[in-house]
C-alpha cells in the first residue's frame, strides 16, 4: 500500500492496528524524499539517521502498549525552528554553522508526542517573502509546476505535504506564512489565536531561545486534512511551560456547530485596496455556494466588520515596526529622512510600511491601542457570525520572481501589476487582531494551480474555524496529489 499520502489520523489507525509500522512509513517516506525532492527541494535539512532510530524507538514503544498522539508518525519541521544537532539559518549565508544546542519548544512538543522527524523545510531569507528561496539551500518549487513558487515563509512545508514527505509539519505565521504557501500547495494550515502555541526556540540565529511573546506572529500546523490540523494544534497548543504555564493550562471552548446548516458566515471576496484575481474570487464563492446549498446563512456584507482599508493600515505599520527593529543606526536614519518626504495625505500602503520602520513608542502605541478597537469590534461581529470567508492572497502560485528588491516587485493580477507587498492585507485581516484562521483548498484555476481561502474565527475559538474547515472537506472535498 501507498501510505505517503495517507493522512495522520490514517496513519496512526494503521500503526495501532498493526498494519505497517514506523519504521516502514519512515522508510517509504525517505525513500520517497530521495526520488522526488532534488527536484521540489523542499528539505533543506535532511535528518535520516535519527529518523530511523526515532521510527524503531517508536514501535518498540508500541509494543510495550504506548499509544501517543503521533507516535511513528513521519513529519517535518520548518527550518527556522531550533532542533539540537541540526543547522539553523533562516537563509541567512552569515549563519550557515548555527547548530543549536537545545530544541525549540515545539519541537520538544512534537518528540514528546512521538513524531519521527525526517527533516527541516526551506524558508526565505529571515523568513521575510511570498517566495521560499535562499542562498544556502536555494529554491523551493511548487510541486503543482516547478516554475511557481510554493509559497513563504513556510514555503517548504507546504510543498513537502504536497507531495508526499511527511503526513505533518508545522510553519509560523506573521505575514501569512503558513496560509499563503497552504493556498498555493493545495494543503491545509491553521494561524492559531495569538499567543496559543508558543514560539520559544523559533528564533532568527544567533538569538538565545528565550520564552518571549512575539507581537504578531504566531507558530501553526500544516497538514493534508482538516482533521490533522486539529491533531497537530492540540499537541501545540499550551503556554510555555516556563512562563504562563507555570499557572495556567489550555482549554479551548468546543466548535460552535457541528453541522454546516448552523453556522453564520459573512463571505467577504473584496479589499478596498486591492482587487481579488478571478480564480481566487471564484474558489471564494465555491465555499460560498457550498456552504448555501447545505443551508448555512450567508451573508455577503455587514456593518459590523471592521474597517479593512484602516486595519491594513495598522498592520502594516505594526508588522514593520517589529521588522525595522534590527536595523542599523545608519539605515534606520535614512528611513527617517525619506518618511519626511510624506504628504500627510498619502494614505498608501507604501507609506504606512515606511511610517511604520520608524515609528516612536508613543506612536506605536497609539496604533496597539487602535488594534484594541478592532479586537473589539470582531468581538461584536462574531456575535453575530460565526467565521468569515475570504481570500488569503489575490492569486494563485506565481511564476518565481527573486529580481530587486521586495520593494521592488510587483504582483500581476488578472494581467494588472500592483506593489508585491500589497497581497499581504488580505493575510492581516485575521493576523493584526490576532484571529484564528484555517486555510483550505477551494479548487483549481483555470490553469490546474490549487486555490484556497481562509475562514476566520473568533480569538480562542480556534475549533470552529477547523470543524467548519472539516466539514467543507466533505462537502467539496479537500486534498489532491499533484498531477
Amino acid at each position: 500500500m501507498e501510505w505517503n499520502f495517507q493522512s495522520a489520523e490514517e496513519l496512526a489507525a494503521a500503526l495501532r492496528a498493526g498494519a505497517v509500522t514506523s519504521v516502514e512509513l519512515t522508510e517509504e517516506a525517505i525513500a520517497r524524499i530521495e526520488r522526488d525532492d532534488t527536484v521540489i527541494n523542499a528539505i533543506c535539512v535532511r535528518d535520516f539517521d535519527r529518523a530511523r532510530a526515532a521510527a524503531l524507538d517508536a514501535d518498540r514503544a508500541r509494543t510495550r502498549g504506548e499509544d501517543r498522539p503521533l507516535l511513528g508518525i513521519p513529519v517535518t519541521v520548518k527550518e527556522c525552528y531550533n532542533i539540537a544537532g541540526l543547522p539553523t539559518t533562516w537563509g541567512m549565508p552569515a549563519q550557515r554553522d548555527y547548530v543549536p544546542a537545545e530544541d525549540a519548544v515545539q519541537v520538544s512538543r512534537l518528540k514528546a508526542a512521538g513524531a519521527v522527524l525526517l527533516g527541516k523545510t526551506n524558508v526565505p531569507l529571515m523568513l521575510r517573502d511570498i517566495q521560499s528561496f535562499n542562498e544556502i539551500y536555494g529554491t523551493t518549487n511548487n510541486p503543482w509546476d516547478h516554475a511557481r513558487t510554493s509559497g513563504g515563509s513556510s514555503g517548504g512545508s507546504a510543498a513537502a505535504l504536497a507531495a508526499g514527505f511527511g503526513a505533518l509539519s508545522i510553519g509560523s505565521d506573521l505575514a501569512g506564512s503558513l496560509r499563503t504557501p497552504a493556498h498555493f500547495c493545495g494543503v491545509y494550515a491553521h494561524k492559531p489565536t495569538l499567543g496559543l502555541a508558543p514560539t520559544r526556540g523559533m528564533v532568527a540565529p544567533p538569538a538565545p531561545a528565550l520564552p518571549i511573546d512575539l507581537d504578531l506572529a504566531v507558530v501553526g500546523p500544516m497538514a493534508r486534512t482538516a482533521r490533522d490540523l486539529a491533531l497537530l494544534l492540540d499537541v501545540m497548543a499550551g503556554p510555555d511551560p516556563l512562563t504562563h504555564g507555570v499557572a495556567y493550562r489550555v482549554a479551548l471552548p468546543p466548535a460552535r456547530h457541528e453541522r454546516l446548516s448552523d453556522f453564520r458566515v459573512l463571505v467577504v471576496e473584496d479589499h478596498p485596496l486591492i482587487p481579488t484575481g478571478s480564480a481566487v474570487r471564484a474558489g471564494v464563492n465555491r465555499v460560498a455556494d457550498a456552504l448555501a446549498e447545505e443551508g448555512a446563512r450567508i451573508v455577503r456584507r455587514s456593518p459590523l466588520l471592521p474597517d479593512p482599508a484602516e486595519a491594513a493600515t495598522l498592520y502594516m505599520r505594526l508588522m514593520l515596526s517589529n521588522a525595522a527593529a534590527g536595523l542599523s543606526v545608519d539605515v534606520y536614519e535614512q528611513l527617517q529622512a525619506r518618511a519626511a518626504t510624506l504628504t500627510a495625505d498619502d494614505g498608501s500602503l507604501d507609506a504606512a510600511r515606511l511610517r511604520g520602520m520608524v515609528l516612536r513608542h508613543r506612536d506605536w502605541v497609539e496604533a496597539d491601542n487602535g488594534r484594541e478597537l478592532h479586537r473589539h469590534r470582531w468581538r461584536q461581529l462574531f456575535t453575530e457570525f460565526d467565521a468569515v470567508v475570504c481570500p488569503i492572497t489575490p492569486t494563485p502560485a506565481f511564476p518565481h520572481d527573486h529580481s530587486g528588491g521586495l520593494e521592488d516587485r510587483h504582483i500581476d493580477i488578472d494581467g494588472v501589476g500592483y506593489p508585491y507587498f500589497d497581497q499581504l492585507v488580505w493575510a492581516g485581516v485575521a493576523t493584526m487582531p490576532g484571529l484564528p484562521a484555517t486555510a483550505i483548498p477551494a479548487g483549481r484555476s483555470p490553469e490546474g494551480l490549487p486555490v484556497g481561502v481562509q475562514l476566520i474565527g473568533p480569538m480562542f475559538e480556534d475549533r470552529t474555524p477547523l470543524r467548519l474547515a472539516e466539514l467543507l472537506e466533505q462537502k467539496i472535498g479537500g486534498f489532491q496529489a499533484p498531477e
